[in-house]
């Protein structure tokens, strides 16, 4: 009966039914199809139901089971059967999205399908490196491919919508969900987000092993003040648009279906009511025509925050400042209708916010079967397979930044007699996974410990010792992380074990949920005894290799300024121990470089290195002792490490850079071209990077800004020339009077491995 009855439904919209999810293919409807397809259907439905797809419920109760009778999950039931809801979270499984979607079907009016979103940050079962740490590979087509794999997954579980990726430029690592975007700099944040939309959506959102993406969080939430999450911001229009707003434009152009916006104000008003960014910025000047969807509860956060009297004046605030769906709010169900029959928002605006949901929906092809996504056989093929986990392994090495490797006590030899792996993360599966897990299996990774035992061969004897203690308790909903109470009584034996074992790893960093949404710190140093370990074990053998496990940048000055060998290897997912023990032996020359600045301290956070020049940025020129200039008195104001760091086990030499002419007008191009020679004796990667100064604009500009990369492969000895384009739109930028455009004057060219590391050539833009 289920069956017929679809079928009726969809005969009403001129649409055909497939009973077949294991065969079922979708005919890809082009544009003027849809649109015209979308208008229909609009014409037939009542405000109520128009109303019912602007609402996202969460989905906590069995759908599986039989209709609850009581309590909210009863009323959920009502709204869905009633037509009340265009879209629900949270739903997981192939059979349990299939069981809610027939409630949406087959129990409403026009049958109008549901789209299952979920929050796929970094891999649905299988789990890539953080985004953070994935960013640090600057290798886009390995990022597409990893989301590719993400989509697949998440798509075979029935999910239609991934509510990443996360773009929020941020350069302030107390922020927990810095380790959720791409870093501090606008221009790889752009590129990277791009690379993630390309992956999840693919060439058609009608492929069944694509979902949609969603660009978010709109705009400005990486801003936070203090670092302290769902705090206001302090943004002005110049940072707004050069650095916030850029990789959001970058994706809408690259064709993201959705946006999310955020929690935070800017201007003094919340996003989620904010006309100027959602309305004219995003809908109108960007000409974006997917849905904007509030995060969760934002809608009626604006009452709490002040912006808004009650419930119904957030949710009058809400739609017509442009948010088109309500995540969990319940503000447009129970207000919405009624502001309209008031005349308070325009039924206009409702009918624009439905086209933008329901053609989402024609484009996963839903309306041709609603079904397509939830077989749970497909779930079963295409989730945690070898296939995915091999990627996950590439993934991971490709992550892992080389900070430091004095007297080149990397990579080790997989001969050694004895190895010692000391620390509480090294033996941690759990941790690896990350924040923002998604459907991973708790302890499902692969430890350091296993990884290096996997690694060596059968003569190397590896040993383990604890070191220290880090957290305990209910890591993924407590409040705060509970720290245990370690007295230092491990440290001993890991010192025992370091004397007598030729060389050391050694894992330090951050628990898994010591980072992430609602997990900003104002300590961002090594919790507990690690640092002391690491100062003990220094005294016994020359021979330790740190490995960084973090979701942020950790401040620790006598680490970095101490230890021989340290590997930044983030939270790197399902194959982390492989991934890191590929780098540690050998089989794989790290090539990551930092997508942010690492401190010093936390006292000079926000810390990031496309900062403009100050006033007076440097002492008196032979007057040192001179106090009036920009500086700390008991601290240098340089980062630890600069954005772009990352050694390798080869060096890399940079020469004969040249510009193609000294001057240029508008509306031609000149190149810029460096030699870059591997001078080791191994194989290796380099990120050659591109930075431009304008020298005199119309507003200051940064001392430098990344304006293109390029991740090559180079033999021993190898020698190869890159190219770069300069043009006005690698030059320009929002000005005085916010339009974008390059303004003549002066240029400085810088290509170099890092951010401060570079050639420099100067040359000129002038006018027609």
């Amino acid at each position: 009966m289920k069956t017929i009855l679809a079928c009726i439904t969809f005969s009403v919209l001129l649409l055909s039914c497939k009973t077949d999810t294991a065969v079922a293919q979708q005919t890809t409807l082009i544009e003027p199809e849809i649109e015209q397809k979308v208008e229909d259907l609009l014409s037939r439905m009542t405000l109520e139901e128009k109303v019912g797809q602007m609402n996202q419920y969460n989905g906590t109760w069995d759908v599986t089971g039989p209709p609850p009778t009581t309590g909210d999950n009863a009323n959920k039931y009502e709204a869905l059967a009633s037509g009340k809801v265009g879209s629900m979270l949270n739903v997981l499984g192939a059979e349990a999205t299939r069981e809610a979607q027939e409630i949406a079907v087959e129990e409403t009016r026009l049958g109008i399908p549901l789209i299952f979103g979920y929050d796929v940050i970094h891999g649905y079962k299988t789990i890539f490196p953080i985004p953070l740490g994935e960013a640090a590979s600057w290798d886009l087509e390995a990022i597409k491919k990893n989301n590719t794999i993400a989509a697949k997954e998440a798509a075979s579980a029935g999910i239609h919508w991934a509510f990443s990726p996360m773009m929020d430029v941020s350069r302030d690592a107390r922020w927990g969900r810095v380790m959720e975007g791409a870093g501090e700099d606008p221009y790889l944040a752009s590129k990277v987000a791009v690379a993630r939309v390309q992956g999840l959506q693919g060439e058609d959102l009608s492929d069944l092993n694509t979902v949609a993406a969603t660009a978010k969080h709109f705009a400005g939430y990486g801003f936070v003040v203090a670092g302290l999450d769902y705090n206001t911001t302090e943004i002005n229009r110049n940072t707004l648009l050069n650095m916030v707003l850029p990789p959001f434009k970058a994706a809408v152009d690259a064709g993201v279906a959705t946006v999310m916006n955020s929690f935070n104000d800017v201007n003094g008003i919340p996003v989620t009511g904010n006309a100027f960014l959602q309305r004219d910025i995003l809908k109108g000047d960007w000409g974006f025509k997917g849905p904007i969807l509030s995060d969760w509860n934002t809608i009626g956060e604006m009452t709490i925050n002040g912006y808004a009297a009650d419930l119904k004046d957030a949710a009058y605030k809400a739609a017509t400042g442009g948010t088109d769906m309500d995540m969990e709010t319940r503000g447009y169900e129970q207000h919405l209708v009624e502001l309209v029959e008031e005349g308070k928002v325009d039924e206009a605006l409702i009918d624009d916010a439905v086209r933008r949901i329901l053609r989402v929906k024609f484009q996963l092809g839903l309306f041709e079967d609603p079904y397509r996504y939830s077989d749970s056989l497909r779930e079963n093929q295409n989730t945690y397979t070898e296939e995915n986990r091999a990627v996950a392994r590439e993934a991971a090495r490709k992550s892992i930044v080389l900070l430091k490797n004095k007297n080149d006590v990397l990579p080790l030899s997989k001969d050694l007699g004895s190895i010692a792996v000391i620390g509480d993360l090294a033996d941690d599966k759990d941790t690896p996974i990350g924040s923002w897990r998604a459907q991973a299996t708790a302890n499902s990774a692969v430890s350091l410990l296993e990884g290096v035992k996997a690694a060596v061969n059968d003569g190397t004897e590896v040993h383990f010792a604890q070191g220290y203690t880090l957290a305990i308790g209910d890591r993924a909903f407590v409040n705060e992380l509970t720290f245990a109470d370690d007295d230092g009584s491990d440290i001993p034996e890991a010192v025992r074990l370091a004397q007598n074992s030729d060389a050391v790893i050694v894992a330090v960093g951050e628990e898994a949920f010591q980072s992430g949404e609602g997990r900003s710190q104002t300590d961002i140093s090594l919790k507990g005894k690690q640092l002391e370990l690491l100062q003990e074990l220094k005294k016994v053998n020359d021979n330790v290799v740190v490995v960084l496990m973090n979701g942020r940048p950790i401040a620790e000055p006598w680490m970095y300024e101490n230890m021989p060998s340290i590997l930044e290897t983030w939270h790197l997912g399902t194959e982390a121990g492989n991934g890191i023990a590929d780098v540690i032996f050998g089989d794989y020359n790290p090539a990551g470089k930092l997508p942010v600045s690492i401190p010093r301290s936390v006292g000079q956070v926000p810390i990031y290195y496309n900062h403009v020049s100050t006033g007076r940025p440097n002492a008196t020129p032979g007057q040192p002792e001179m106090v009036f200039w920009s500086h700390y008195t008991d601290e240098e104001k340089t980062p630890q490490y600069y954005f772009g760091h990352g050694l390798s086990y080869t060096t890399f030499e940079y020469d004969n850079l040249k510009l193609s002419k000294d001057s240029m007008k508008m509306g031609e191009a000149a190149t810029v071209s460096v030699e870059v020679t591997n001078t080791g004796d191994r194989a290796g990667e380099e990120v050659v990077q591109l930075y431009i100064q304008d020298v005199a604009a119309s507003t200051i500009r940064p001392v430098r800004e990344l304006k293109g990369f390029e991740k090559l492969m180079f033999e021993a000895g190898e020698t190869k020339t890159i190219t770069f384009e300069l043009n006005e739109e690698v030059l320009g930028f929002y000005g005085a009077d916010e339009t974008f455009k390059a303004e003549p004057g002066e240029f400085k060219i810088m290509v170099g491995g890092n951010a401060t590391d570079v050639l420099t050539e100067s040359f000129s833009l002038n006018e027609k």
